[in-house]
């Protein structure tokens, strides 16, 4: 345990810091609830988006199969090269629970047939369909990778928060009430000491007081004498 000095002011001092503590703790748990909350919520979000996106990522597979079993493959490389594009976003950014989370800005990725850079007269609507499959799939990762980005940050605010908690609970508060213990039983030690230090010299003069009071009985015999 720390040295301490074993004084009443040390003592008031270790009780503030004790009760200090515990607000902290207190504090930490209503955010730490407050955060599981939301990332439940998120979670949910994200549980529902995966699902969604397993579900159209099937069929663009399924739908690129097919047009590449039925169509020209020349036809259909040309149409992927021509549909090429970069995907434009911006980030930005929000706080939940006072925990930065990023936003993503994007153009949307879904296009018309006249917007994917290809002839529409060349392909068949295999091809178009697949594209606009894809194009839905892309729409979907961009949503998910804001939601699961925001889902971590609050996953690991969480964390923190927990071992913050746990730090407080079962280290900082039990060393410094300890330590008041400690600084309390020393001060009760010191006063029972005084006490019995007080009686001590109390009975001692009293002897001297009681001798004093026999000789000068006695002195007085004498002179009566």
């Amino acid at each position: 345990m720390e040295q301490v000095k074993p004084t009443r002011m040390e003592l008031m001092k270790k009780k503030a810091q004790i009760k200090l503590a515990e607000q902290g703790r207190d504090l930490l748990r209503e955010k730490m609830d407050a955060l599981i909350q939301e990332f439940f919520k998120i979670l949910s979000s994200v549980s529902d988006s995966r699902d969604e996106l397993e579900q159209v990522s099937r069929a663009a597979d399924q739908a690129l199969m097919i047009a590449a079993a039925v169509d020209d493959p020349v036809t259909l490389k040309s149409a992927s090269f021509a549909t090429r594009r970069a995907i434009t976003v911006g980030i930005t950014g929000k706080n939940i629970m006072g925990v930065p989370v990023p936003v993503i800005e994007k153009k949307r990725v879904s296009k018309s047939m006249m917007e994917r850079g290809y002839g529409i007269i060349a392909t068949s609507a295999r091809i178009d369909e697949t594209a606009e499959r894809y194009e839905v799939e892309l729409d979907l990762l961009i949503k998910l990778a804001e939601t699961e980005t925001a889902m971590r940050r609050l996953g690991a605010e969480i964390q923190m928060n927990r071992r913050r908690v746990n730090a407080l609970e079962q280290i900082l508060i039990p060393e410094l009430k300890g330590q008041a213990k400690y600084i309390k039983n020393a001060i009760e030690e010191r006063e029972r000491e005084d006490l019995f230090r007080l009686k001590k010299v109390k009975s001692i003069l009293e002897r001297k007081k009681k001798k004093a009071r026999e000789r000068k009985q006695k002195e007085e015999k004498k002179d009566n004498l």
